[in-house]
């Protein structure tokens, strides 16, 4: 079965390397907590930014969860990882059983960015692929989540 990626076009008022830096190094300030498994207790989350680096939150008493996996990089430009979070929002192990998700940046002048943004392979999720792609393209998913990082990198 067929279904659809999720795809945003945004602008940031910064440069792309800053762009960049703000999604990847600074995810943790601007990530909503709402989209963690720690809530008002997360400590942090982080991108490994290499290929196979893990995408990791860390909240009480250290606790550890793994939600994703880079699986390529461009430093300063693009960035992919897999989304390995279930329609059930419980952690998937199996990398085959991952969406993926992929930020480019490009520099439109000196002081603004373009980022396509893409979120595919729902179907990799099994039978509540299609309702999990639904969920993550309403206002509620990446646009809520995208709209935080737009407010943060304009701050």
């Amino acid at each position: 079965m067929e279904i659809s990626n999720i795809t945003r076009h945004l602008q940031v008022p910064v440069a792309p390397d800053q762009a960049y830096t703000k999604f990847v190094y600074e995810i943790n300030e601007w990530w909503p907590k709402t989209y963690t498994w720690s809530g008002e207790k997360l400590l942090n989350l982080r991108i490994h930014p290499a290929v196979n680096g893990l995408c990791t939150e860390t909240g009480p008493h250290e606790f550890r969860c793994d939600w994703g996996r880079v699986i390529y990089l461009t430093e300063g430009e693009s960035i992919a990882f897999l989304w390995q979070i279930g329609p059930d929002r419980a952690p998937e192990p199996d990398p085959d059983k991952a969406s993926e998700v992929f930020l480019h940046f490009f520099k439109e002048s000196d002081e603004k960015t373009r980022i396509d943004f893409g979120h595919r392979h729902f179907a990799r999720h099994g039978q509540k692929g299609g309702l999990y792609r639904e969920a993550m393209n309403s206002p509620e998913g990446w646009d809520f989540i995208l709209d935080r990082f737009v407010q943060y990198c304009s701050a």
